[in-house]
């Protein structure tokens, strides 16, 4: 197969946690051809939807981070042209991301195998979407104005304010009726009414991490990665300091899995990352899911493998 993997600049890549970094690994241990290309080299030209691409072969060095890539030159080829297209450029979900997923979608019409589906992207606000399905999620609310906010937090007591457009755990609060900053808090994030947030009531099981478990093909791997905050944090995201701990899904974990494996993969998401804390949905990832090394070194499960088989016999049914 050629695969076109669309990522962040290479040089800003950690291998030794990027899921995207293990997903070309693989592929290339199995002879298939890996392209790379970032948001900016995407065009429409001669009725085309073209992407100014460069070859990639993965080198191992001694220290593992260091020279791990060279890249041909420069190759203008039409996005139809590869078996498959791997939208894997991490959010902000910015004005240039909305242009990249139509330009996408373009080429889906000319026949590319886009993953995951550009409408299912810009379709999947990836804390909006949980509202689907609201018999996996805690007490929530959605809105931009105080009043319902304060009366949200008047009646669960404790709770989480967080932005719809935040990643890696930035800018959420926990808010307690005690806090005497509620209002500034509010007036912050939903920057004096004008910008929509969402309310949840506060999960003390995130104590016990925030569970990450991967769809791939609606399939959930058979781990999740429970993202446990570090002593005297409420956020459990690796980028927010937590500690992956890897272990068996449970019974709700499942069937949470299973209920939105038969949806999704309908949709055009391919890969998905649910975040689940304790018994409930949280958010429901599907830009540039992630937590494919962590799974793997603690459990042996080749989670990129199970990705490459399964882009492998999808392709091949094309």
């Amino acid at each position: 197969m050629r695969l076109a993997f669309i990522l962040d600049p290479l040089a800003n890549i950690k291998i030794d946690k990027d899921s995207s970094y293990v997903m070309m690994r693989e592929a290339a241990s199995r002879q298939h051809t890996i392209y790379t290309l970032q948001q900016s080299d995407l065009a429409w030209k001669n009725q085309q939807v073209i992407g100014f691409a460069r070859s990639l072969t993965l080198i191992n060095s001694p220290d593992h981070t260091h020279c791990w890539y060279a890249e041909g030159a420069t190759e203008v080829i039409p996005l139809n042209q590869f078996d498959a297209v791997l939208m894997r450029k991490d959010p902000p979900f910015d004005t240039e991301y909305l242009y990249s997923t139509y330009l996408l979608e373009q080429a889906e019409h000319q026949g590319a195998y886009v993953i995951n589906s550009p409408r299912a992207i810009r379709d999947y606000n990836e804390k909006l979407a949980t509202i689907e399905f609201p018999e996996f999620i805690p007490p929530s609310l959605i809105t931009s104005q105080a009043q319902p906010l304060l009366e949200f937090l008047a009646e669960h007591e404790d709770i989480i304010l967080k932005p719809l457009d935040g990643m890696g755990g930035a800018s959420i609060f926990r808010v307690q009726t005690t806090d005497h900053n509620i209002n500034v808090i509010i007036e912050t994030l939903t920057r004096y009414g004008t910008r929509t947030i969402m309310a949840q009531r506060f999960l003390p099981e995130i104590r016990d991490g925030d569970k990450r478990i991967l769809l791939i093909d609606g399939k959930p791997v058979g781990y999740a990665l429970a993202r446990i905050p570090k002593p005297g944090e409420t956020r459990g995201n690796l980028a927010a300091g937590g500690t992956g701990k890897a272990q068996p899904l449970s019974a709700r974990d499942s069937a949470i899995s299973k209920a939105l494996g038969k949806i999704l993969p309908k949709r055009g998401l391919f890969l998905v990352g649910l975040d689940i804390i304790g018994d409930y949905l949280t958010e429901i990832n599907v830009t540039s899911p992630t937590g494919m090394q962590e799974i793997t070194n603690q459990t042996g499960v080749n989670v990129a493998g199970l990705m490459i088989d399964a882009l492998e016999k999808n392709c091949s049914a094309r």
